[in-house]
């Protein structure tokens, strides 16, 4: 008797002929399934609870097709071997991927045993291989467990699955691996990155994270592979890699008996634009060439750690600022600045041009922006020639990607001198002898050159478009690499970067956003940031995010209030707010959040009438704390008169009763305002003053004959609770205007916070 029915007996309702039957035919279903998809739809529909994960997915289909949804299954499948409900249940639609997503992580971390239920095991079937189809998004954790068993051969198909169907790489809690560990995690991102379509990579909570291993994943996302002794085992490239390049070779052939073979030479200009995917061809040569070679040479671990040593050395100097405007703190991290470097001196592959002079200053015809980076920190040696004979290290990871911003094609060239003037009138600024880093700050020696390698040394393949980095120290080391990656990054659409106590080494992530901004095929359009403390005010520091990347559709910065800096301006200080329009012409969107700008009443002024703007956010900023009943009114005055801001959200603000009845007159009948969305939680508001603040607005909508745009209110974590009856008449006539998104809230919890507006 089949477990299922051995359970119902033991309950004491014996199973029904049906179900026996049914349990019988799933027990056959290795012989059967054909017979079992014929079924008429009545009768399919009572064997579906019978059959194993294996076939319930693969009768989907036809189960479809008879007007049966296995959902209901799906849903007790998880209830039964998950045992827990995860979060946002009510908006799972898909119980079929929720559980065959968990399965697979399940499973490949070992914390899920397919014996345990005989629903979960077959011996048909590869628990792995049939799950993976199913997996978007993939989480490693800890010891990268589960990486190995990925990359084993016996799993190849499963890999080969996961390229096609992962969208999203998650890192937790990463702990220090093994040289063989991170071997794996080389070629497994190689598959997903590299081959696949996986577009977001995420790493969070690592709180003493390893350098190298660190620099791997943020290289390899950003499209980059020095292969090393990975591939010595095997001789030659991935078979994907070979199969591009065969696929390549084909197609050179063919063109070549058309357009001739002058065009085809690996110098012309047609193969230098390349996509962000490279060359195939040379890419599996480099690949080939650098597993040839590995045995012979050191491991990048080895290689890495003596580069982490002398970059923290005593004698490394504090990041330079490359190719940022002179900002006021500026000289702050750039205290050694000597015997300095024309931009010329280098050409535009970051090597050296013996045939140009030495010079201690940019002479007059010089033109083009400098867009040079910094070196390995602290490293002193000449820059090996462009020859692979000559470069020493060939898998050194970790000075690979310090070593250089990008790889410039031939064609580089010939776009700076094109679009100079263009990228002067973005930035504004011309190179000065004190924009041009010294000798030791770029690793040169007397008379010697960049000590670096170039990018030809390294393939270059498919890179993601989101990065997030959560509570990851970052140091100056991994900043300087970060920013050396994002320089050449152009499939990057959105960076977020939270709790990595930049401080001062945010100008290094900085220099990699302004080089990347000169990029035509850039693009990124958000960046997040927040930390504990900014290094500088943080209305100063979204300028010069700006400033740095004036393609911004999307910015916001978070700090939190105890560690910042707060007030003590600078006197005679510019106003930063003034520039944003101009340096960034297609800001969308602007965030504040736990920033204190008591003290910038004039920049708020000026950010709410910005004609870009759509949408703007003052969250937790003390806007009200000390302010006039001036600023109030400027504040509605301004957005009256703003057609172009449509979302106005003032979280946290201590807004009170009065200020709220006096926010309902931008909805006035001069008014000319497109504001569709407020947000006035968290805000001390009680239900008399919501109930004033929605006659109030009656009575404008009344008078502009009920023609307005505003849809959305949100009104969480106020002191509504203090009077239902009214709170719920306000409510009442709130929702006959527009949405309301409210909760429930125990107003008690904030009595201090009443007591600091009263």
């Amino acid at each position: 008797m089949e477990p299922r029915a051995e359970r119902e007996a033991a309950a004491g309702s014996p199973p029904s002929l049906f179900e026996l039957s049914g349990a019988v035919v799933s027990s056959a279903m290795g012989t059967l399934e054909r017979e079992v998809w014929a079924l008429p739809g009545q009768i399919l529909q009572g064997i579906l609870p019978f059959l194993n994960i294996y076939y319930l997915e693969r009768i989907e289909e036809t189960a479809v097709k008879k007007g049966l949804s296995t959902q209901p299954i799906w849903h007790k499948l998880w209830n039964d071997v998950m045992k827990i409900r995860p979060p946002k249940s009510e908006n799972i639609k898909n119980w079929r991927k929720k559980f065959l997503e968990t399965f697979f992580s399940n499973v490949l971390h070992g914390v899920l045993d397919v014996s345990s239920d005989p629903r979960l095991s077959d011996r048909r079937f590869s628990p792995l291989l049939h799950s993976s189809r199913h997996v978007t998004q993939l989480t490693i954790c800890n010891m990268l467990q589960g990486v190995a068993e990925l990359t084993a051969e016996r799993n190849q198909r499963v890999l080969e699955n996961l390229a096609g169907s992962l969208r999203t790489l998650k890192f937790r809690h990463l702990l220090t691996s093994d040289l063989s560990i991170r071997q794996s995690l080389s070629l497994l991102l190689h598959h997903l990155i590299h081959h696949g379509a996986v577009s977001q990579v995420s790493m969070c909570s690592w709180p003493v994270p390893d350098k190298v291993l660190l620099v791997l994943i943020l290289s390899m996302s950003a499209g980059f592979w020095h292969p090393g002794k990975t591939l010595m085992h095997q001789g030659s490239p991935c078979s994907l890699c070979r199969e591009e390049s065969d696929a390549q070779g084909l197609l050179t052939q063919e063109n070549g008996a058309l357009l001739g073979s002058n065009q085809l030479c690996c110098g012309s200009t047609k193969q230098s634009e390349t996509s962000q995917w490279g060359d195939s061809e040379s890419r599996s040569k480099k690949v080939q060439t650098a597993s040839a070679i590995a045995p012979q040479e050191a491991g990048p671990d080895s290689q890495a750690s003596i580069e982490l040593s002398r970059s923290s050395s005593g004698t490394v100097k504090t990041p330079m600022l490359c190719g940022l405007r002179s900002h006021p703190l500026q000289n702050l991290a750039c205290q050694d600045v000597s015997c300095k470097v024309p931009p010329e001196y280098y050409n535009i592959k970051g090597e050296s041009s013996p045939s140009l002079p030495k010079r201690s200053s940019v002479g007059p015809a010089f033109q083009k922006p400098y867009r040079r980076f910094k070196t390995a920190v602290g490293r002193k040696r000449r820059c090996p020639r462009r020859n692979r004979r000559a470069r020493a290290d060939p898998e050194d990871l970790y000075d690979f990607v310090f070593a250089v911003a990008r790889e410039e094609e031939e064609t580089a060239e010939s776009l700076y001198e094109s679009n100079a003037q263009e990228r002067e009138s973005i930035d504004g600024w011309a190179p000065s002898p004190a924009d041009t880093p010294s000798c030791e700050d770029v690793g040169c020696t007397e008379g010697g050159s960049v000590g670096i390698f170039p990018l030809k040394a390294a393939c270059r393949f498919r890179s993601v478009s989101t990065l997030e980095l959560f509570s990851i120290p970052l140091t100056a080391d991994t900043c300087w690499a970060l920013g050396n990656l994002l320089s050449s990054w152009v499939s990057l659409e959105k960076l977020v970067l939270s709790y990595n106590g930049l401080g001062a080494n945010i100008f290094c992530i900085l220099s990699g956003l302004r080089a990347l901004s000169h990029r035509r095929d850039c693009s990124l359009h958000v960046v997040r940031v927040s930390d504990v403390f900014s290094h500088i005010p943080s209305v100063e520091l979204v300028w010069s995010i700006l400033t740095a990347f004036p393609r911004l559709h999307t910015l916001s910065v978070s700090f939190d209030l105890k560690n910042q800096l707060e007030g003590n301006r600078r006197e005679g200080h510019w106003s930063s707010e003034a520039e944003i329009p101009e340096c960034n012409p297609g800001l969308k969107r602007l965030s504040f959040h736990d920033v204190n700008l008591a003290d910038y009443q004039k920049e708020v002024l000026l950010l709410l009438q910005d004609p870009v703007l759509q949408e703007i956010t003052f969250s937790f900023c003390r806007l009200f704390e000390s302010c006039t009943t001036e600023f109030l009114s400027d504040i509605i005055q301004i957005v009256k008169r703003n057609s172009t801001l449509k979302s106005l959200k003032l979280p946290g603000n201590r807004l009170g009763n009065h200020r709220l009845v006096a926010l309902a007159d931008i909805f006035s009948e001069d008014s000319s305002s497109s504001i569709c969305q407020l947000d006035v939680s968290s805000n001390c508001i009680k239900p008399d003053g919501l109930l004033e603040f929605a006659k109030k607005l009656e009575s404008h909508i009344l008078q502009r004959g009920g023609q307005i745009k505003f849809t959305h209110l949100r009104l969480f974590q106020n002191w509504l609770d203090q009077d239902a009856a009214t709170a719920q008449e306000a409510l009442r006539r709130l929702r006959a205007v527009c949405s309301v998104v409210s909760n429930t809230w125990d107003s008690s919890q904030a009595f201090a916070d009443y007591i600091s507006v009263m």
